[in-house]
């Protein structure tokens, strides 16, 4: 008798199954909010998000609101890992540099970003800056650890070869230990992507003018469910797509650690 292809055929194409899965929920979501069984107030229909969202774009507020999520998320993150990825090979290379640190960041990475803001705006006040600085005093301790912690496991022997054949330690920072940590620092940085969106939406409820966190913020105000799925909703799908995107690129760049 032959063996069945069907489930490695399927697994495969592991987006047929992460489409399933998205359609299975909106099927129970539909089915729940058809029976009338919750109130739709505190649960609305599919179709009563999707109305609300295009209500939404057609009045601009959803662009406006995605553009200042977004930039804000992009230029804290992209500070964090200009500053997280040097110190993170230093302290991963140098004993005395990560004997200095490591404890300071430990200390500090555990205390709660959102404490920072009653201190953040009394320092820079309630425009762009103490949102960016937010996201960047959120992630860049977690990138820097994290990318500490793969300079440590790159394998000694390789270390140990490319010197004894002469490589300089500023060829071996570069052609041995940079490579072997670039997809680890990649998978750092999509991780951690996580924590920053977090955090720009707390930001937003707490002083913004506009951005997808003041937007669910109103909405809560105005018992508008509908308009806080659209921005979960919205919030879910460009996480989603910043994940594949850094998971494309680790495909790119590190083909060979694939």
């Amino acid at each position: 008798m032959r063996e069945s292809t069907f489930w490695p055929r399927l697994l495969a194409h592991p987006w047929i199954l992460g489409i399933a899965g998205i359609l299975i929920v909106l099927l129970l979501w539909t089915a729940v909010t058809a029976t009338g069984l919750v109130d739709r107030l505190f649960l609305p229909s599919p179709a009563a998000v999707l109305a609300a969202g295009q209500a939404q774009a057609s009045a601009g507020i959803l662009g406006r609101d995605l553009v200042a999520s977004v930039t804000r998320v992009f230029t804290g993150f992209a500070l964090s890992a200009v500053v997280a990825l040097p110190l993170g090979i230093a302290m991963g290379t140098n004993r005395a540099i990560c004997q200095l640190l490591e404890p300071l960041m430990g200390l500090i990475r555990y205390m709660p970003a959102p404490a920072f803001i009653p201190l953040l705006i009394i320092y820079f006040g309630l425009e762009e800056l103490p949102k960016v600085m937010l996201i960047f005093i959120g992630t860049v301790f977690f990138n820097t650890l994290m990318i500490m912690d793969a300079v440590k496991f790159v394998p000694h022997e390789l270390v140990e070869t490319a010197l004894t054949l002469g490589g300089s330690r500023a060829q071996v920072l570069t052609r041995v230990i940079t490579p072997c940590i670039a997809p680890q620092v990649l998978d750092t940085y999509r991780i951690n992507m996580a924590s920053a969106w977090n955090l720009v939406i707390v930001a937003e409820l707490v002083a913004a003018n506009e951005g997808l966190g003041k937007r669910i913020s109103l909405a809560q105000r105005f018992l508008r469910t509908d308009e806080i799925f659209v921005g979960l909703i919205v919030i879910g799908v460009i996480g989603l797509l910043i994940d594949l995107g850094f998971r494309l690129l680790m495909r790119r760049a590190c083909s060979w650690a694939n």
